[in-house]
């Protein structure tokens, strides 16, 4: 690990005033990509700040059709947070199968939408429920946020305040997970609006994407066996040493199926 300084910010202002201030540091959260970054020095920021302590990137609030979650809020909390169980089940769910008890005790929800890992569970869930992410100057909508392979809108001293989740009639999610770190080899969120299904895909390719097809096919009729018929075609996605592009292919069609199977709403 590379030398650096510590700072912990007194608030979200002070936090992107340092980051404008320095454009090699980097906003400190959970660390659960940052910190073996750096262990390995893969990355080497000047500074870390400090910013999960922040009260005002904590909570989980509803707001008529949304659900917002601040960017400090632990993968452990979202999965055990009664409003999030109520509001979108599928989204606790989902928390609470992020890699294990460790990492659920120390990531939070915006620390993985801003790595944008493309293996990464929330990236679905944010592109599935059209989530707003709201930042310390703008709110950016999810199908214009993530941009491909840990790239995303977020300007270099843009942080991440919250994400606003429209709230699914119905929603499930269903993953292949890694047997080692939890992490989605292929993992489908899908999310039903009364004026549209989404179908959003992580893990199998370079980046959560939506799967058209498949939602132009469930919006006539959102049952598993809709999607017999449908190929997710291999090229472009990911194929290394834990599987090939066609074998994630194949568990894009299985995922959603699982997924449309277990649409569930509000409790």
């Amino acid at each position: 690990m590379y030398p650096f300084t510590y700072q912990r910010a007194a608030g979200v202002a002070e936090a992107s005033a340092a980051l404008r201030s320095d454009p090699q540091a980097r906003l400190l959260a959970g660390g659960m990509t940052l910190l073996p970054s750096m262990k390995h020095r893969l990355a080497a920021p000047s500074t870390l700040i400090d910013i999960a302590r922040l009260p005002d990137l904590r909570g989980i609030a509803r707001d008529r059709d949304a659900l917002a979650v601040g960017a400090a809020t632990r993968h452990a909390e979202v999965a055990a947070d009664a409003t999030v169980r109520a509001a979108i089940p599928a989204l606790a769910a989902l928390a609470g199968a992020i890699g294990d008890p460790q990492v659920r005790a120390r990531g939070t929800l915006g620390g993985s939408v801003a790595n944008n890992d493309p293996a990464a569970d929330y990236p679905a869930a944010v592109l599935g429920c059209r989530a707003v992410v709201v930042t310390d100057r703008r709110g950016i909508p999810a199908d214009d946020f993530f941009q491909g392979m840990f790239a995303t809108a977020l300007e270099p001293d843009e942080l991440i305040v919250a994400i606003r989740f429209a709230c699914p009639r119905r929603a499930a999610y269903a993953k292949f997970a890694h047997p080692a770190s939890g992490y989605a080899m292929t993992g489908v969120f899908v999310a039903e609006f009364d004026d549209e299904i989404r179908v959003a895909v992580t893990g199998a390719g370079p980046g959560v994407f939506r799967w058209r097809e498949a939602e132009n096919a469930l919006r006539a009729r959102p049952e598993a066996a809709t999607l017999d018929g449908l190929t997710m075609p291999a090229d472009g996605l990911n194929a290394d040493l834990h599987a090939p592009a066609a074998y994630r292919a194949s568990l894009v069609r299985l995922m959603t199926q699982q997924a449309v199977a277990g649409l569930a709403g509000p409790v």
